[in-house]
């Protein structure tokens, strides 16, 4: 009979177990460390507009929720490094929303990180503070409806919320199986984000402001969170126009959608979207009522001409593409300039939040314009990547999805439905595990890699997807924005489930052809 080990003895094997299995060995690209409840998935290279960043993707073992750790220089040997805990906001970082300063926080950070050589951006799939879309939306919906009388965390609290749910253990984790024993210069206005890192064992050195003018959409957002305790200085700064939402938003409570009862009806709100190409739709009469006795090709002359061009669009509207940094320069002499509130005016859209009972995931449903029983919405089907929230180099996925919100705003209706689920539905991890085995050459194709994983090639639902659309259309009669003609033969899955949806595609418009 075996003796058992003694008391030291199985320490140390215990400590070189421990070791073995939650570190990443170079040199076994096929292990996944864990360490805690943190699995390591997959490592790739993300070329972003301030470097290439090397991107280590996690996942937390009990709630399931991912971790990307976005690597810039060597961050093993470092003594010191910059970094940022930052919570995804799919909001601004993918639909466009100006209503947050989050996008402008992640990409300020990652620009920061590269000026300064090294680095750890740490992203973190908690949208809303870590309640989720869903309830983040039904905040927005609050706070919206009292006509910004309520603060985001006055909403929380209305609806049975804490302020904050975000976890932060993972962090310590990844730390542990990267082997970094740098101390951090944290990039953060929240002294909360400084005591989650010491209370985890992190040694914080200091932390620094990132913050950002405000925007009319933004402002009492973020005096809410200065209020709040976040240390900012600016929530007052600029003479920031006035913006009133152009309809009411009106609570109701979370009901099932009839022709779809694994979806709840969460919530919706108006979301002001960033326009694109500095391309700005106001009415006629709006047009007018700025510009007093003078026209616009009066602002079209000289050198330093703000406007660039217009035209007529459908519905009493104009096109008017202006010159940004032009306007911003002729409004830092003359402050009443009677073209300042067109720097301000967004595409307007509203938000549609569905809660799926059966994935536990969220549908988005974004609608532009109040389109007629006779006309032809323009929609789109809008797939994300995770990694396309970041400011990468070559972004088609993001240029689609602005593409069709411009031809939605031209038109002056349409419905764009976001499906986030990375992987084609088989998931995020599934999606870094592929890109990954193609960049290490393991693999040839995206099947090829889907074979590896033992998974169906495109696992979305895209019946439910229409039946939630129908919803929101007056007729059957649309126009759909497809990537190429092509997509339909590659998408079989698609094909079928528009077939059967009863929908009538008057029009097509391919964006390929456009780019």
């Amino acid at each position: 009979m075996k003796a058992p080990m003694d008391t030291a003895a199985f320490s140390e094997w215990l400590a070189g177990y421990s070791k073995m299995a939650s570190t990443l060995d170079e040199s076994a690209p096929g292990d996944h460390p864990v360490h805690g409840t943190t699995v390591f998935l997959a490592k790739t290279t993300v070329p972003t507009r301030f470097g290439d960043f090397t991107a280590c993707i996690f996942q937390d073992l009990i709630h399931k929720g991912y971790v990307i750790a976005l690597l810039y220089g060597d961050v093993i040997e470092a003594e010191q490094l910059y970094t940022r805990m930052h919570s995804s906001c799919v909001t601004s970082e993918t639909l466009g929303g100006c209503d947050c300063d989050c996008v402008q926080q992640l990409e300020g950070a990652m620009e920061k990180i590269a000026e300064h050589g090294q680095g750890v951006l740490f992203y973190l799939l908690q949208e809303g503070r870590g309640v989720g879309y869903s309830a983040k939306a039904r905040d927005r919906m609050l706070v919206q409806a009292s006509r910004d009388t309520l603060s985001t965390f006055d909403a929380y609290r209305a609806l049975g919320l804490k302020k904050d749910y975000r976890n932060y253990l993972n962090i310590a984790d990844i730390v542990e199986i990267l082997e970094i024993k740098a101390e951090w210069i944290l990039l953060t206005n929240n002294p909360d984000k400084v005591a989650a890192m010491e209370r985890n064992g992190l040694t914080v050195a200091r932390a620094e402001a990132i913050e950002f003018e405000p925007g009319p959409f933004n402002q009492f957002y973020l005096k809410s969170k200065m209020e709040s305790g976040h240390v900012l200085e600016r929530t007052e700064a600029g003479n920031i126009p006035q913006v009133q939402l152009p309809e009411s938003v009106v609570p109701f409570k979370p009901h099932r959608l009839e022709q779809a009862e694994r979806f709840i009806y969460m919530a919706s709100y108006l979301l002001p979207i960033r326009p694109i190409d500095g391309e700005i739709v106001v009415s006629y009469d709006a047009m007018q009522a700025m510009l007093g006795d003078a026209t616009l090709d009066h602002f079209m002359k000289g050198p330093d001409a703000p406007i660039l061009g217009y035209e007529s669009l459908r519905g009493n509207r104009l096109l008017v593409k202006i010159d940004v940094a032009a306007l911003q320069r002729i409004e830092a002499k003359k402050a009443d300039h009677p073209l300042k509130a067109l720097r301000f005016l967004p595409y307007w859209f509203r938000v549609h939040v569905y809660y799926d009972i059966v994935t536990g995931d969220d549908l988005v449903v974004l609608t532009h314009g109040k389109p007629e029983s006779y006309e032809s919405p323009i929609v789109r089907v809008q797939s994300e990547s995770i990694m396309n929230r970041f400011p990468v180099k070559v972004d088609d996925n993001k240029v689609k999805y602005q593409r069709a919100v411009q031809h939605i705003v031209h038109y002056g209706a349409g419905a764009i439905v976001l499906v986030y689920q990375d992987g084609r539905g088989a998931g995020f991890g599934a999606f870094s595990i592929d890109r990954m085995l193609l960049e290490r050459g393991k693999t040839r194709t995206s099947a090829e890699s889907y074979r590896k994983l033992g998974v169906p090639f495109d696992q979305r639902d895209y019946t439910c997807v229409f039946e939630v659309l129908k919803s929101h259309l007056p007729s059957r009669n649309i126009q759909m924005v497809m990537n190429s003609p092509n997509s339909m033969v590659q998408k079989s899955e698609y094909a079928h489930a528009l077939n059967v949806s009863g929908l009538n595609v008057v029009n097509w418009i391919f964006l390929e052809s456009e780019m």
